[in-house]
């Protein structure tokens, strides 16, 4: 290339950026530092201060003296534990004790899946299964139940204890009761050794699980060969390619990524066999019995699937006349996602929580060995690293830590990183979680954020989707990138109604998968896993089974969700209840949001999660229940979010930081419990299409 020609190359990129940044320049200081190029920052003289700032992880052998530091720890607080007289100071023993141990285990969950580097990821796996197996023990533990149980069987101390001390208390209690502490030492032993073998079965399951199946090129057409990823003489299919327009690809994709493999069966069936035998070793009628206990379900009941199988088979018949009609919907995502920037995106959840909340974001760059990489921004998938509590010994709140972690496109030289509306309600979606926890001011770490019930805990999440999907929210930050153009609302309404077309499908999907989980934790049912999901979905589902599929050797959810799949249809229930009683006249009505964050985002799990139900605060000007509150005026508070955003991959990560505020105002509500007819009810509104706005956007 000749020096006129590099000049004129260097120019045109040059103009290129200027002219990028004169779109992001018109951002807020957020959406620019999510918008702007990344960038390196080289300083040899910043001293490491380890994976969010633990110093002892600035190298993989970090973990091993953490763990260590936790473990020894723990021996002290035990002690404390068993020794001091009963009353507060026997509950708040028990809350640093679990808060050692998770800061450790939680952070080190989080590393062993994100982190690139192996060594890092394998030494992060050694701590969980260490941390794991000690947990494990204390559960058990006879001398520390007895202390707890002193406290709690003499009801003049319990008369003195607050509310949230005395339901920690409880919840420590009920973890002594199912890990088995009840039963002899043989039995006992019995059980802490099912407690690790299931440990170790959890986590075979769920690296199998997201395995790739493999099947040799010459089996398959070769012009599909470009469709995945090539290893050699083989093809690897690493998911359903479900987004595919070819019916080959995605029936290739269903076919072989769901092809029985034979050790990831015998896998699940011990997995299900071991919890099913721990259940009834200490005393429940089965797996499912064991883990809804404390939930809003509290029981397991098939019937309730039936229920609400039933409803939507009626929503099936409304939507299936939209099909042909939705061919005619142009919601193509390429076409969303110039209006959709990342920056754009941050704008408009710092918007959103400023109106709601009173807190703002602001970035701010990492220190050194505070991420693995100068690749990695400080936001999807949710991690609490840290839960807060208040700190006796110190007499200052410990801020939470929270990861996302997003899978999200590369920026390129002349635009930023550009979201998909899935991606825009996903990253809603996790910020929603974020929030849970970053807004909870709980005494008790053990109660604090996402730490709360099962059943309860996607509420948050699934509320912002609400958010994400409202005009009124959205043309607050959706304008092209190059243009400045706002996304037109004929377009945002299109992408709605088009997601209730197959909502009902959906949602059945939703059933059925909450059914099997179900069927799975019950009593032994001598059939195989695949058996047993041929029934239930012929049951549930109105698809028929793939023959020589097994799609259950994909449920990850067994591990985490075990028994409680059912948990994202009751939240999203309770998430539509909120969203009409609270936010459906104004998405920012300071008030409610200041309401909502009082009544059920501080809370964490230190309430029991059906009170927060039927307390949950309404809009006057919508619901009539609601008692008149008198509100401190809110001081505004700044939420950090550390951002030197560049990409790993096309992972995305930030991780948050939270100011404390006080937490005071209690709303008092007349309201009646919601029954099980009340979360079907609100479960199935949500299914039933706009016609009008089908029946214009068609003929336009």
């Amino acid at each position: 290339m000749s020096a006129c020609k590099k000049l004129l190359y260097f120019a045109k990129q040059r103009s290129l950026w200027t002219s990028l940044w004169r779109n992001v320049a018109t951002w807020s200081p957020v959406g620019a530092a999510f918008n702007a190029k990344p960038h390196r920052r080289v300083d040899l003289f910043d001293k490491n201060v380890g994976l969010f700032g633990v110093p002892e992880l600035s190298c993989p052998t970090g973990f091993h003296l953490t763990t260590k530091k936790a473990l020894k720890n723990s021996e002290t607080l035990v002690e404390k534990a068993c020794t001091c007289p009963p009353g507060i100071e026997t509950v708040e023993s028990f809350d640093q004790l679990s808060d050692g141990l998770c800061k450790v285990a939680d952070l080190a969950d989080f590393v062993k899946v994100a982190h690139p580097d192996p060594a890092f990821r394998e030494a992060a796996e050694k701590t969980c299964i260490e941390i794991g197996t000690v947990v494990e023990k204390l559960n058990t533990n006879t001398e520390l139940c007895t202390s707890l149980k002193k406290l709690l069987d003499n009801p003049d101390i319990v008369a003195q204890l607050d509310p949230d001390t005395r339901r920690v208390a409880e919840l420590f209690m009920f973890d002594f009761e199912i890990s088995g502490i009840h039963l002899d030492d043989k039995l006992r032993k019995e059980a802490v050794a099912l407690h690790v073998k299931l440990l170790d079965l959890s986590n075979e399951f769920l690296v199998g699980s997201h395995m790739p199946n493999r099947i040799a090129r010459s089996a398959l057409p070769e012009h599909l060969h470009v469709q995945f990823e090539n290893e050699g003489s083989f093809i690897q299919i690493g998911g359903l390619h479900a987004d595919s327009a070819d019916d080959l690809v995605r029936e290739i994709a269903y076919r072989i990524y769901l092809y029985p493999n034979a050790e990831l069966m015998v896998c699940l069936e011990e997995l299900l066999k071991c919890r099913y035998k721990l259940a009834k070793l200490i005393g429940y009628e089965s797996y499912g019995h064991r883990a809804l206990k404390g939930t809003m379900a509290k029981t397991p009941d098939l019937n309730n699937c039936g229920t609400v199988s039933t409803e939507i088979k009626n929503a099936l018949h409304c939507t299936s006349i939209l099909k042909t009609m939705a061919t005619r919907y142009n919601i193509e995502p390429s076409l969303y996602s110039p209006y959709l920037s990342l920056g754009g995106c941050m704008e408009g959840l710092n918007n959103l929580f400023s109106h709601l909340f009173g807190v703002s974001f602001m970035s701010e760059h990492p220190s050194a060995g505070e991420v693995w990489s100068e690749d990695v921004r400080k936001l999807d998938c949710h991690f609490t690293i840290r839960g807060g509590r208040w700190c006796q010994e110190t007499g200052q709140y410990q801020l939470p830590v929270v990861v996302l972690m997003l899978s999200l496109p590369h920026p390129t030289k002349s635009t930023p990183t550009l979201l998909t509306p899935g991606m825009m309600e996903n990253l809603f979606h996790e910020m929603g979680h974020a929030m849970h926890s970053m807004l909870g001011r709980t005494r008790y770490q053990h109660v604090t954020g996402t730490r709360c019930a099962t059943d309860f805990a996607e509420v948050p999440s699934i509320l912002m989707e609400y958010f994400a999907n409202d005009y009124r929210v959205i043309s607050k930050f959706a304008r092209h990138y190059e243009t400045g153009q706002p996304l037109p609302e004929n377009m945002v309404a299109r992408l709605c109604e088009s997601k209730k077309v197959c909502g009902a499908a959906d949602t059945q999907l939703q059933v059925f998968y909450a059914a099997l989980d179900q069927v799975y934790h019950s009593k032994p049912q001598n059939r195989s896993t695949t058996e047993i999901l041929m029934e239930t979905q012929q049951k549930f589902y109105g698809l028929p089974y793939a023959a020589n599929t097994a799609w259950q050797l994909r449920f990850s959810h067994l591990v985490g969700y075990g028994a409680k799949y059912y948990s994202y249809l009751m939240s999203r229930a309770v998430a539509s209840m909120v969203w009409k009683q609270c936010f459906v006249q104004d998405p920012f009505n300071r008030d409610m949001g200041e309401r909502y964050r009082r009544e059920m985002l501080a809370h964490g799990g230190a309430k029991e999660p059906m009170l927060m139900v039927e307390d949950c605060p309404s809009d006057s000007s919508n619901q009539g229940c609601a008692k008149p509150l008198k509100l401190q005026p809110p001081t505004d508070q700044i939420l950090v979010i550390r951002s030197t955003v560049q990409l790993i991959g096309v992972e995305l990560t930030i991780f948050v930081f939270m100011v404390p505020f006080e937490v005071t105002a209690t709303l008092i509500i007349d309201q009646r419990r919601p029954t099980f007819e009340d979360f079907v009810n609100a479960l199935v509104s949500e299914l039933n299409p706009n016609f009008e706005t089908f029946i214009m956007d068609s003929e336009s």
